[in-house]
């Protein structure tokens, strides 16, 4: 006689086994339409489900987010069945739900393309409209390996082939089409709903690996109803008119070529954008009192064994070997063991700590061709990288400074929330349970007197310790992880870095890693598309251009320009004997905020038509009053308050 509880702290019980579909019917019609699955003791599962035992029960409906990541993998599983249906001789391999979808591989002869996708989504609409239920059947291992090869389907024969010999063998029925699967899933097809559309196909190895067969990846969107599917085509369309790729050809910022894959050739104006932004992160870090160093970037693979790095980073890290020293060198992936070794250079004591150490540090890791995306996942970038090197009792102190800093450099580039993630141990990691224990919780000791609040992300900390990841939301709505604090005892344990303490004893520094923005280039290709290239004045590559309407005006032009360079801005003179409306139209396009224009008439009056970035309408301002403005807005944030709290 199990005694279900229920979220409100009621309790039911029942005369034997019973299912989910029985307890919510017993509950109410309402819940009985409503329910789709259910979590018992907190374990997503079927509603048909049988529960023998006491047992809490939470039902999943509509409203709840873990009812579309159901709602996608169901689609996978009817988009499977759809080209099957139409194309009989095809393989299915894989189909799982992924951020705002699913996708399923695919082995045929003659790859898929956009052009069937019709008829696939026609073929998967009369599925959903079936609704057939979902059903699970738990199968003997070799009875299932037997099936899938009589029906040709030798990659789900190998699947089964390879999971442990104790886990069940779990088939899912819809109608007459079934799939390995763990589960769970909905009632039946018809909880997919019509709120999805095929996006793309790719082509995809066998388990990822390129000596396996090439496989057809048809990627789909799946939502709860039609206003989230409408909501997310119009993100993807605005994303796709915001992506940094074609704004950075547009703008002249960067490009990136074969001969150097995963790098980037910045050009002038890139490189403009870049060097604001360094040197505003340099400030910020003198005032929060960090010291700036500079590290090799090949260093000896002696140094990557010992600090962990060579077992759990090898396949991502560029080698050099030098023949004659018959040495191995590896471009660094990553800062912290160097820093390391400048703390450890030289005797260090209690009063120094904590020690804040920053390095703009270029690091090189490889990333898989398939997985590069313009700036935004490369093989060389460069970090805001700082290790704080401290006791347990600055732990907190050290996480609300840095947490007040990062907040003040996030609103100073347009970002004005960002939500925090507690990654916690992983399941590859170094360092004792006992360790990894002190680091949680001196972590979570931390938020807590610091006052941040977080959401947690099991299994995700970096393999030495736990971590907080910054996440922000962009113009669009988009989530982007950039900022992230780490708690280490791991490393200065293996690379034996001590200080002096008030009792003469040598102890073990606390090392926290951490960054604000990431990468420069990651986060410069956050910035293009936050901003769609259309960049406060402080950060535009190219804050004015002076354009003069008749060639009698250059000469003024050339004057205002130089004025405006004087006073410290980024300015481009255009007297090309052009229609002025094309000028503007030009440098419009190129997102230039601000555009002078003058004539013979401003050049006698020593004015100048200033005309901004969207607007429709132009000002008339005296020279100087247009210098000082223009000055005064081109100001970097942090230094304007300085000005001001020294006013």
């Amino acid at each position: 006689m199990p005694a279900i509880t229920l979220p409100d702290g009621s309790v039911r019980t029942f005369d034997g086994t019973v299912t989910g579909t029985t307890i919510a019917a017993s509950i109410g019609p309402g819940l009985a339409k409503a329910a789709l699955a259910m979590e018992v003791n907190g374990k997503l599962v079927d509603l048909a489900t049988e529960i023998t035992d006491d047992a809490a029960v939470k039902f999943v409906t509509k409203k709840d987010d873990a009812s579309l990541e159901m709602i996608r993998h169901d689609a996978a599983h009817v988009l499977a069945e759809a080209v099957q249906s139409l194309w009989p001789e095809t393989q299915v391999t894989i189909g799982p739900s992924i951020k705002d979808g699913f996708y399923y591989d695919f082995s045929r002869e003659k790859p898929f393309t956009p052009d069937d996708f019709e008829a696939i989504e026609a073929r998967m609409r009369e599925i959903v409209a079936a609704n057939a239920p979902f059903t699970r059947e738990v199968w003997d291992r070799d009875e299932a390996i037997r099936f899938f090869e009589e029906k040709g389907e030798n990659f789900k024969a190998e699947l089964i082939r390879d999971l442990p010999e104790d886990e069940q063998i779990s088939i899912y029925r819809q109608g007459d089409w079934l799939d390995l699967c763990r589960g769970p899933h909905l009632r039946g097809t018809a909880d997919v709903g019509t709120a999805f559309k095929l996006m793309r196909v790719a082509g995809a190895y066998w388990r990822g690996d390129h000596r396996n067969p090439m496989l057809t990846r048809i990627y789909g969107t799946a939502w709860r109803d039609k206003k989230e599917l409408d909501a997310h085509l119009t993100r993807l369309e605005e994303a796709e008119k915001r992506d940094h790729r074609r704004i950075g050809r547009e703008m002249d910022l960067f490009h990136i070529q074969e001969e150097a894959v995963g790098q980037i050739f910045w050009h002038h104006k890139g490189w403009r954008l870049y060097t604001v932004l360094q040197d505003y992160m340099r400030r910020a870090q003198e005032r929060n009192n960090y010291e700036e160093v500079r590290t090799p970037q090949l260093v000896d693979r002696a140094l990557w064994e010992a600090s962990g790095h060579w077992d759990k980073y090898r396949e991502n890290m560029f080698i050099a070997q030098v023949e004659d020293e018959d040495k191995t060198l590896a471009l660094k992936p990553m800062n912290c063991p160097c820093h390391v070794q400048i703390f450890r250079h030289g005797l260090r004591s209690y009063r120094e700590l904590p020690l804040r150490m920053a390095e703009f540090g270029a690091c090189h890791r490889y990333e898989p061709s398939g997985s590069l995306h313009g700036i935004m996942r490369v093989r060389g970038f460069t970090q805001d990288d700082a290790h704080i090197f401290c006791t347990d009792d600055q732990i907190a102190d050290e996480t609300a400074k840095f947490v007040k800093m990062l907040a003040e450099v996030y609103t100073d580039l347009g970002f004005e929330s960002f939500r925090v993630k507690f990654s916690d141990r992983p399941e590859t990691r170094a360092g004792s349970d006992e360790v990894w224990d002190r680091a949680e919780g001196s972590l979570k000791k931390a938020c807590e007197i610091a006052g941040v609040e977080y959401e947690y992300n099991p299994g995700e900390g970096a393999f030495y310790g736990p971590k907080l990841e910054f996440v922000l939301t962009d113009a669009i709505g988009r989530d982007w992880q950039c900022g992230t604090l780490q708690v280490d005892y791991v490393l200065p344990e293996r690379l034996d870095a001590s200080y002096i303490g008030e009792d003469s004893q040598r102890h073990r520094p606390v090392m926290l890693h951490r960054a604000i923005l990431g990468s420069f280039e990651r986060f410069i290709g956050i910035l293009i598309e936050q901003y769609a290239g259309k960049f406060p004045l402080w950060l535009a590559p190219t804050q004015v251009v002076v354009a003069s309407i008749v060639s009698d005006a250059a000469d003024y032009a050339t004057e205002v320009a130089a004025k405006l360079k004087a006073a410290g801005l980024q300015v481009e003179t255009d007297v090309r004997n052009d229609k002025i409306n094309a000028k503007i139209r030009e440098h419009s396009l190129a997102r230039v905020p601000v555009i002078l224009v003058v004539g013979r008439r401003e050049a006698e009056e020593r004015k100048v038509a200033m005309r901004r970035l969207g607007g429709a309408q132009q000002e008339i301002l005296g020279l100087d009053e247009a210098v000082k403005t223009l000055s005064a807005e081109a100001t970097p944030p942090d230094i304007a308050r300085f000005s001001q709290d020294y006013a």
